[in-house]
């Protein structure tokens, strides 16, 4: 038997399961990345001859694999959220980017240094890979498919969609802090004024800044494209989902040509063509598209997360380091979380779910990978046991916890008055409105 042939029959198999498991687990306190993950621990249990999927062995191929499923999953949920971006209307997210992310990233990286002994550099590394919450483990407790109403949306999901979309982008000036901190300290001849200053100007200012506008720049003109062409020219009028795959590379790799972040840039694309026709069927097309490639790739992301575990991904994982993963995720998270939601819309048993469901995933590991690929970090095998650590335990309790949790919340009615988050705005004529 050779072992491509069951690489085809492995992939068969995960992508007929994606398709029935979310019908069978639904209602249940049990996931899909749960079932895949357990299923690519069997599979590499087994006496099958694959090769293994260790991503330190790979880190280029585990960078693209990974960066593949991160931009998929951007665009379906810069695709699927109704609400207009505005300052009041996103309070939850901005505070969840502004002083939750900062914070986190500040205590992981201290608890790193101080109490699991890396170096600065790894444990800046290790907060900055772990610092983003994920889009793509995250279906469960995200907003649903494009609809027509704006108010719709509970903040719960809402807040969970919107910062996932946005926090992954925003992680990178955070890694290459880290790696810029790696090289200045084998390399005498950048001072650390230098490359602070390259850091503000380039990586935060200027990668951003690009990332943001070319995003909204390529998201317009798609949205010309697709709802304003000429009628033969319309892709609306086709409703061909592949367009969703075309419009996430687009955005992505021309963003990166110029030096931004392409995770922003897609996200931020998704949201100027949502922007250009908000309540056309066709969106629902591109995120249904973009849904089901993203489910593919989660199976097969997590299938070989589960076979590097059983390979020894693990292995080099220290008491002080696992402490230090698991406090991000039972203490750090859901308690900076939890106040810097303090004022935000909403009540506090939603800011208290908001809190814990700080889901870790495919997001992390890309950061990682690409790190890994690019710089010489020490201590990249604790890293990655590390980060491997707060992906599984996430995925097992969150996984477990979100159906019944969101379903609680749903049952009470716990939402966000409408009246409290709505900004004024003038309807075509001109008698004053509110939107959410």
């Amino acid at each position: 038997m050779e072992p491509i042939d069951l690489a085809f029959a492995l992939v068969g198999l995960g992508a007929l399961l994606a398709g029935i498991l979310p019908r069978i687990l639904e209602h249940r306190p049990l996931s899909m990345p749960i079932a895949f993950l357990g299923l690519g621990m069997l599979v590499f249990l087994l006496p099958t001859g694959l090769p293994s999927p260790d991503p330190l062995a790979h880190p280029s191929v585990t960078t693209h694999l990974t960066e593949i499923g991160v931009i998929v999953a951007l665009m379906g949920a810069g695709l699927k959220i109704d609400r207009r971006i505005g300052w009041r209307r996103w309070s939850s997210t901005w505070r969840l980017l502004a002083i939750g992310m900062p914070v986190c990233i500040a205590c992981v990286a201290l608890l790193g240094w101080w109490w699991a002994g890396l170096v600065p550099a790894a444990a800046l590394l290790l907060a900055a890979a772990l610092a983003p919450t994920d889009p793509v483990l995250a279906a469960d407790v995200q907003v649903g498919e494009p609809t027509d109403v704006e108010d719709g949306e509970d903040e719960v999901r809402f807040a969970l969609t919107s910062e996932a979309g946005l926090n992954d982008g925003l992680a990178f000036p955070f890694v290459y802090a880290a790696m810029a901190i790696a090289t200045t300290g084998a390399a005498s001849a950048f001072g650390p004024v230098d490359w602070l200053a390259r850091w503000i100007t380039v990586d935060v200012a200027y990668k951003t800044g690009v990332g943001i506008g070319g995003g909204l720049l390529i998201g317009w003109l798609l949205g010309k494209l697709f709802f304003r062409a000429p009628s033969h020219l319309r892709l609306a009028r086709h409703a061909e989902g592949f367009v969703a795959i075309a419009a996430t590379f687009l955005a992505y790799g021309l963003i990166e040509v110029i030096g931004g972040y392409g995770f922003l840039a897609v996200f931020f694309a998704a949201r100027a063509i949502r922007a250009a026709e908000r309540t056309h069927e066709f969106h629902g097309v591109l995120h249904d598209f973009a849904e089901q490639i993203e489910r593919l790739l989660t199976v097969l992301l997590l299938l070989f997360l589960g076979g590097a575990v059983v390979d020894g991904l693990l292995a080099p994982l220290t008491w002080p380091a696992a402490l230090v993963g698991l406090a991000l995720i039972v203490v750090i998270r859901p308690l900076v979380g939890w106040l810097s939601l303090r004022g935000a819309p909403g009540r506090p048993a939603e800011h208290w779910v908001i809190a814990f469901f700080g889901i870790r995933g495919v997001g992390s590991f890309y950061y990682l990978a690409y790190a890994t690929a690019h710089s010489d970090i020490p201590q990249l095998d604790l890293l990655w046991a590390t980060v491997g650590l707060v992906v599984i335990v996430s995925v097992v309790l969150h996984g477990v916890a979100a159906t019944p949790v969101m379903r609680l919340l749903d049952r009470t009615g716990e939402r966000i008055p409408e009246d409290a988050d709505r900004e004024s705005t003038l309807d075509p004529a001109g008698t004053a409105t509110t939107s959410g």
